[in-house]
């Protein structure tokens, strides 16, 4: 029919009405962009007058494409490249940038001197073999959009080499499926103390008073696995007799003893926070045998102050893989680092923004289903700042976008520093040499992780987040220079040959881990025992 049609208008009017429909379409895309008619129009009149040397270009190749001068391997790449610097036009226009200064830049920050262009290599590899990844995919027939998150947990899996964080990690799925999940998480099919069932379920302050605090951490997760089958419920936040918010978990209490507070002090307001804070914190397991529930707060709540308890204790949660620096893991320091933003400051509770207030009836009451303030921002933000949703939603993930990009970066050196590190050992490095090397290591490390383990670290205290990744970025900096000493002085070639790590699976076959054996004993863990716990339950219930 389309054939027909333009055999019908002839050829030249068939593609004037396809350019018509392609601009029409253009700008309609632009007025969506600037959610306006006047400045979408505007932003598509400039971006074709921008682009007007691109399109000339391209119909140069396309030209020689036809006549025969150029080969469709090298001209279709080129064609390529001139749409992907079009795309490029309109969104930089759309940010209300000069795309002309924009590509100078690009060009003169890669390609103007032999530095520039190392680096350039040097970030452009990784993305390279993503792509490469991909483009394979692709040639199968297969639909992949998550590659750029397969590279970046690629990147955490090698960052974690040696602890149980590199078996297996997934997004939470939230406080209904906390028991569920660490039944099937890949991290308790090794041995786990039962401790690590502290914040799953309101069954553990029932076992807590049942057999005591110090022997329900010494105990074996797996042995208190029948006990634990509640998931996250009023009872971890209300008193059952009169349904105020009380604290449950002793370790919270035990940390504001140890600074000298009364939690009983606390006021209203302040406890829609902190029964929050009896889990979204940082923690450790203080004992080889005890495997007692510790705040690192003696010190106060910074970073840098929990880094310097741990140095002082000389804690290790584990030795990693590859660089063999000694690892602290950040747990999720949720509570920390938002007492750094500018809403705690200001006095607003974990509450007010996850869990708003609302009214029907005439009755005021907290909202329990726990969400993203996104989900809810006229009664989550709205109540407080007066700014439209869409910016109010942009705020957010403009902070968050700034603080992912400092987190790859960090990611991308410290992978590098465990990889020359290794090297390092492997060619001979003595423990003098590799001493401040691995203090290091795991400073910027702990830095980076006290971000990235956070969960909304990015909105709560951007500014804090910043300013730990940027000290990561230098530590982590600081120690890659001494290891380029370190390797010189054993005659190692520089660079030091980065591997493929693009996905989570690369990075575990690069430490030694058979996912697919793993899992497969760890099916059989589940087939096995869950069965036993739950036959275990329903006895305990009808007792």
């Amino acid at each position: 029919m389309l054939q027909q049609f333009r055999a019908r208008i002839g050829n030249v009017a068939f593609v004037a009405i396809q350019a018509a429909l392609g601009l029409l379409g253009f700008i309609v895309l632009c007025v969506i962009m600037k959610a306006s008619f006047i400045p979408g129009l505007i932003l598509a009149l400039r971006s074709l007058l921008y682009m007007l040397p691109l399109a000339g270009a391209g119909v140069v190749v396309i030209w020689l494409l036809r006549t025969g001068h150029l080969g469709e391997k090298v001209g279709t790449p080129i064609l390529g490249l001139l749409f992907a610097l079009c795309v490029g036009v309109v969104l930089i226009l759309w940010a209300e940038r000069n795309p002309f200064k924009a590509y100078a830049a690009l060009i003169d920050g890669s390609l103007t001197s032999w530095q520039s262009i190392s680096e350039m290599l040097v970030y452009a590899t990784p993305l390279i073999f993503t792509g490469l990844s991909v483009a394979l995919a692709f040639r199968c027939g297969l639909f992949n959009i998550g590659a750029e998150g397969q590279f970046i947990v690629g990147q955490m899996g090698a960052a974690w080499a040696g602890y149980a964080f590199a078996k297996g990690y997934n997004q939470g799925r939230g406080h209904y499926h906390a028991v569920e999940d660490v039944r099937n998480s890949l991290r308790t099919a090794q041995p786990q103390p039962a401790t690590c069932w502290t914040c799953k379920s309101p069954d553990v302050p029932r076992v807590m008073n049942k057999i005591g605090v110090a022997n329900f951490y010494k105990a074996a997760w797996a042995d208190l696995g029948p006990e634990i089958v509640n998931p996250i419920g009023c009872a971890d936040c209300h008193d059952h007799r009169n349904m105020n918010l009380t604290i449950t978990r002793p370790a919270l209490v035990e940390a504001f003893q140890r600074q000298g507070n009364d939690i009983k002090e606390a006021t209203h307001q302040q406890m829609r926070s902190l029964v929050c804070a009896q889990c979204h914190v940082e923690y450790y397991f203080k004992g080889k045998e005890a495997k007692y529930l510790t705040f690192p707060w003696d010190d106060g709540i910074i970073a840098e102050n929990i880094e310097a308890y741990y140095d002082s204790v000389e804690h290790v949660d584990f030795v990693h893989y590859l660089s063999r620096a000694p690892i602290l893991k950040a747990q999720h320091p949720d509570w920390e680092i938002a007492q750094f933003g500018i809403h705690a400051e200001r006095g607003v509770s974990c509450a007010d923004c996850h869990m708003p207030y609302r009214s029907e009836g005439g009755v005021k009451f907290t909202n329990h289903k726990i969400q993203s303030p996104l989900a809810d921002i006229a009664a989550s933000c709205q109540i407080c700042h007066r700014e439209n949703e869409e910016v109010l939603r942009k705020n957010v993930y403009d902070r968050q976008d700034k603080i992912n990009q400092l987190i790859e970066t960090v990611e991308h050196i410290l992978v590098k520093a465990h990889i020359e590190a290794k090297t390092a050992w492997d060619n001979g490095a003595s423990e003098d040499q590799m001493k401040t090397i691995m203090t290091l290591i795991r400073h910027a490390q702990w830095r980076w992780d006290f971000v990235a383990a956070s969960h909304g670290a990015s909105f709560h205290a951007p500014i804090e987040s910043a300013r730990l990744l940027g000290s990561a970025i230098q530590k982590a900096e600081e120690a890659r220079g001494l290891l380029a000493a370190v390797l010189t002085n054993l005659g190692v070639r520089l660079p030091v040959p980065i591997p493929d790590l693009s996905t989570k699976e690369k990075a575990q076959k690069y430490i030694g881990f058979d996912l697919v054996e793993f899992s497969k004993e760890k099916e059989r863990w589940r087939e096995k025992e869950l069965p036993k716990w739950d036959k275990k339950t329903d006895r305990n219930l009808s007792e």
